[in-house]
């Protein structure tokens, strides 16, 4: 079960991370309309029933538009890269634990 949370935790992340990295990209397009990437909450369920498995859910962002119908938010997108940069960090350097940990087990069997 935690492998496979912290796989639908990393997939989750990077596709948050291509979102933000397409809302950034058409932040001048008129009419475009930012997305939103979520998964936090069904991961959470997931592994209290024991599953672990998850698909991260996309919405378009509901914040106020500008002039041209676009409503990017540069700092808004920001800063959900830097907290989205972490949390992968963090993520994969805690799957990696769980497999060092597997790793050193099988060595001393």
């Amino acid at each position: 079960m935690t492998s496979r949370a912290f796989s639908s935790a990393l997939d989750s992340l990077a596709m948050r991370q291509r979102a933000i990295a397409d809302n950034i990209a058409n932040a001048n397009t008129p009419g475009y309309q930012a997305r939103r990437i979520s998964f936090e909450g069904a991961l959470a369920a997931s592994v209290r029933s024991g599953d672990g498995a998850i698909q991260a859910e996309e919405a378009r962002s509901l914040e106020p538009t500008r002039l041209n119908g676009s409503n990017v938010n540069l700092d808004t997108e920001t800063l959900a890269n830097i907290d989205t940069v972490l949390r992968f960090q963090f993520a994969a350097q805690a799957a990696g634990g769980q497999f060092n940990s597997m790793r050193t087990a099988l060595r001393t069997t």
